[in-house]
């Protein structure tokens, strides 16, 4: 409730805009779409990415395991956190972003093949798709489960931007593929999570953004 200060009495706060549910279905076609391609990118070029899929690309790596099959199942131990902190309708929006992911980062590579990707490229470009496609499903309330649900929950419960915490778990993971990938893809990789959550710790700031 806001007091008015012409007559002195209460009114009604504005209510904030919601999203309709097709502009939902819109987001999380083209968030998804976008993250896929940029992971396509990285995996083309040999580069690693951070959160639950950077672990699903060393499991790849190491066993050969399909990687969009491994990254649905890496990401089911955090669907309990996201349905007690964040929601439901947070948590089946997730479920539906996470296989709309591994769904187009197995049918992509059949569509799309480059002869020549730089790294460095791969790395800005590769970057950039993923976190905008993420910054598009965090503004309709739904993640791509894993640190994504960890980096909201502690926006949310204690303030951190999303996009530092993001970071500081993707370092994390780059720092333990040294031991499958070489030293300069390391280092393209490390700049293509750089160009990620600068994306988001920039844009994603909740209180210029209101839209639910």
């Amino acid at each position: 409730m806001l007091t008015s200060p012409a007559t002195g009495k209460q009114a009604e706060a504005p209510e904030q805009p919601r999203h309709h549910p097709l502009e939902d279905v819109q987001a999380m076609l083209t968030g998804t779409l976008f993250v896929a391609f940029g992971v396509v990118m990285f995996g083309q070029a040999g580069l690693l990415t951070g959160g639950t899929p950077g672990v699903a690309f060393l499991i790849h790596y190491a066993t050969g395991w399909n990687f969009g099959l491994v990254l649905f199942l890496v990401n089911v131990p955090f669907y309990g956190l996201a349905w007690w902190r964040m929601g439901p309708v947070f948590t089946l929006k997730t479920c539906a972003a996470v296989g709309l992911l591994s769904t187009f980062v197995t049918v992509l590579p059949k569509l799309v093949q480059f002869q020549d990707l730089s790294p460095a490229f791969t790395g800005v470009m590769g970057g950039l798709l993923m976190g905008v496609g993420i910054l598009v499903l965090f503004r309709h309330r739904a993640s791509l489960g894993g640190f994504n649900v960890l980096a909201l929950f502690m926006q949310d419960r204690f303030g951190w931007r999303a996009g530092k915490v993001q970071m500081v778990l993707d370092g994390c993971i780059l720092l333990g593929s040294l031991s499958l990938v070489s030293w300069p893809l390391v280092g393209f990789s490390v700049l293509g999570a750089v160009m990620l959550n600068h994306t988001l710790a920039t844009n994603h700031r909740t209180e210029r953004y209101v839209a639910l």
